[in-house]
């Protein structure tokens, strides 16, 4: 079997065996899986108003499941993607209740907040990795923490006057559309889903068509072989993760200028940043693979809060899908050897 047409089904093979898995678990549990799996329908595309919810859902983790496949695709594992996430949040509210300037400016300045604070929250791990070889799992999920505590800390103390909750953006920085709204039965659906469409094709093409994106590449199949080449690893190991952190700063900003509208004191972590950990491995690591596998956990997290009403199955076990999904996915291995022996024995 061809290492393309592997690719194609190993996902799709996790996805498969997670729901299976997960129907056993239901029927374990004493839960009807056909009606769990027609209430997850439903849920997410059996009105308009939900697959507006889904596609709104999509947004963030297509971003942040770019931001983790371009670090993967340079051999980092950039697990602060829910960090950087926070502090682009943060910072693309804070343009956007601060300024009132014209939509055209306005608007504009906000998102490239949002790019530059994940960027420099990146920028940190990667230079530690670059320059002293430490570890990039360790720092960036420390810096998650620290994100956490200083938004909380500047939303609460700087932004506002000790209030929970900043005010909301001004008009002229939402990603708002009433016109996409009005389409979808007055769902939280926005502008963003264009930006994330538009940042698939640019990982694509930075990572395929550019010579840059040649040395990334190259960085991340052999750092040794591309520094006897000439390329400069250090450099291309900041370069990418600052890149990486731009996306995850980029799904904040899709978060605080249209589905919500406003910055919030958090009590833990949202979880994009670390769903977008799962999106990017479904994906392998693609950006085409990164777009679907976000429409299917899109679909699995709006649908699932249609279970408990529809079905009386609680939604956490769609939690428990995604992780099985996960772990398939991880095995990927084992369901290449499979496919290798079947196709092998389909020959003879």
């Amino acid at each position: 079997m061809s290492k393309r047409l592997s690719s194609i089904l190993t996902p799709i093979i996790a996805v498969l065996l997670g729901v299976i898995v997960g129907t056993i678990i239901m029927l374990a549990s004493g839960y009807d899986p056909v009606a769990a799996y027609t209430a997850l329908w439903n849920g997410a595309f059996g009105d308009i108003y939900y697959t507006g919810e889904v596609i709104r859902q999509v947004t963030p983790y297509i971003l942040a499941g770019l931001a983790v496949a371009f670090a993967f695709r340079v051999g980092l594992f950039n697990i602060g993607v829910e960090g950087q996430f926070l502090v682009g949040w943060l910072a693309a509210v804070w343009v956007g209740v601060s300024f009132d300037l014209p939509r055209i400016i306005h608007l504009p300045l906000a998102i490239i907040a949002s790019i530059v604070a994940g960027a420099l929250w990146a920028f940190i791990p990667g230079l530690l990795k670059a320059r002293f070889r430490v570890h990039e799992v360790i720092i960036t999920i420390m810096m998650n923490y620290v994100a956490l505590h200083i938004s909380n800390y500047i939303i609460k103390n700087v932004i506002t006057d000790h209030k929970d909750k900043t005010d909301m953006i001004k008009d002229s920085a939402t990603l708002r559309s009433e016109w996409l709204q009005s389409l979808t039965d007055y769902s939280r659906l926005h502008w963003g889903i264009l930006i994330a469409i538009v940042c698939c094709i640019l990982m694509w093409f930075l990572l395929e068509r550019t010579t840059r994106g040649f040395e990334l590449r190259s960085v991340g199949f052999n750092q040794h072989a591309a520094h006897y080449a000439g390329m400069s690893v250090n450099k291309n190991i900041i370069l990418s993760m600052v890149i990486s952190g731009a996306f995850a700063g980029l799904a904040g900003a899709m978060e605080g200028l249209g589905t919500f509208g406003y910055a919030t004191v958090n009590g833990g972590f949202t979880g994009v940043g670390f769903d977008g950990i799962a999106v990017a491995l479904l994906g392998a690591n693609t950006s085409l693979g990164v777009f679907f596998s976000a429409i299917l956990f899109g679909a699995l997290k709006v649908g699932a809060l249609n279970m408990p009403l529809e079905a009386g199955v609680p939604n956490e076990l769609v939690d428990i899908i995604i992780a099985l999904i996960v772990f398939f996915v991880a095995s990927s291995y084992i369901i290449r050897v499979f496919l290798d022996r079947f196709t092998k024995k389909g020959v003879k």
